[in-house]
């Protein structure tokens, strides 16, 4: 029995474990640098899976994501920034906001649900479009709260930033965060509701032939992948202390699907591993534009070479690995994996 169990959890703990190792070891070894850098691959861990729950699961690439976690982080940001603040800075938030600081918790906790909520809202609209008309409109989306958020002055400051977060993230929070958000991926991707929306993925006419509801299996995943991306607002918000609106636009898009395609958008595991992938790129591009010691000399790339070896790595793998470096695979029980020759996703 339980090693029954430890074979169907593998596909987590595969994941959770090396994380966990990479946590610690930052943490006991590691410069403040260095936690920040893990911190930071940690809160896309749980951005990139909130993709990966939607897109994953339906096929339908979604350029919208990112508005879900802005409403998140503004939310938080509304309830635990200074009540000294607030009332000069947004004068346009309810009384209940304005003149009130609430606890971290329940303020992170009804965030992520109000990105929920507003993820719901807009799928009863959007989830009724399918392929590129679908993928458009939500990045028309992302517009609209990019617009609306940018000139909402007396509530979100407009294109000013909010500063003055408490800042609580740190590796093993971000860690909890990131193995939540995997659970619950992975308990949907299991579920007989995750299956009904992968079979739709794989042949939407064959499966509306067969009486499943393309437009509700879409909307239930869209509205939970817009929680876990909540979650993923409030960790950004309460890492760096502030937020401003242009930071949840098409950078951040852009780069967390990357990281998705890079992994492989079809599994969890390969979510997270095009995080880890990339994110190890990243930061050592980082350094490298901005110099670092080799053979008594110093050594630093031009600048903007982090974005040109980031194109090229994402074309690379388009081209000769389509379905990612995992190939749309999970971590499977080693011994399962020798006798059924196979882990990919159902």
């Amino acid at each position: 029995m339980a090693l029954r169990l430890l074979k169907q959890a593998w596909p987590i703990l595969g994941l959770l474990l090396p994380l966990a190792l990479i946590v610690f070891l930052a943490e006991q070894f590691g410069s403040i640098s260095v936690e920040r850098s893990v911190t930071e691959g940690l809160i896309k861990i749980v951005t990139v899976v909130g993709l990966y729950i939607f897109i994953g699961n339906s096929g339908v690439v979604s350029f919208g994501h990112v508005a879900f976690m802005a409403i998140a982080a503004y939310a938080t940001a509304w309830q635990t920034c200074c009540s000294a603040l607030k009332p000069i800075t947004m004068s346009g938030l309810p009384e209940f906001l304005r003149s009130h600081t609430y606890p971290v918790l329940p303020a992170g906790i009804s965030a992520a649900t109000l990105a929920a909520v507003a993820a719901f809202i807009v799928g009863l609209v959007l989830m009724r479009l399918s392929g590129i008309a679908a993928s458009i409109s939500t990045l028309a989306a992302l517009f609209i709260l990019n617009v609306v958020y940018s000139n909402w002055d007396k509530v979100t400051m407009g294109t000013a930033s909010i500063v003055g977060l408490p800042t609580y993230v740190t590796p093993w929070v971000a860690f909890a965060c990131a193995g939540l958000a995997m659970v619950i991926a992975y308990l949907f991707q299991v579920s007989s509701w995750g299956l009904t929306l992968r079979a739709t993925r794989e042949d939407e006419v064959a499966a509306r032939a067969s009486g499943i509801s393309v437009y509700w299996m879409r909307l239930a995943a869209f509205t939970l992948s817009g929680f876990v991306m909540g979650m993923a607002g409030v960790l950004h918000a309460h890492f760096l202390g502030t937020i401003s609106v242009d930071t949840f636009f098409l950078g951040l898009t852009f780069i967390t699907l990357t990281m998705l395609v890079v992994g492989g958008m079809k599994s969890l595991s390969g979510a997270v591993l095009g995080v880890v992938v990339i994110s190890f790129v990243t930061d050592i591009l980082r350094r490298m534009e901005a110099g670092m010691s080799f053979g008594g000399g110093e050594v630093a790339l031009p600048a903007g070479s982090q974005e040109v070896v980031l194109a090229v790595v994402m074309l690379l793998v388009l081209i000769f690995r389509r379905d990612g470096l995992t190939k749309g695979r999970e971590f499977v029980w080693p011994s399962l994996s020798r006798q059924t020759g196979s882990g990919d996703v159902t």
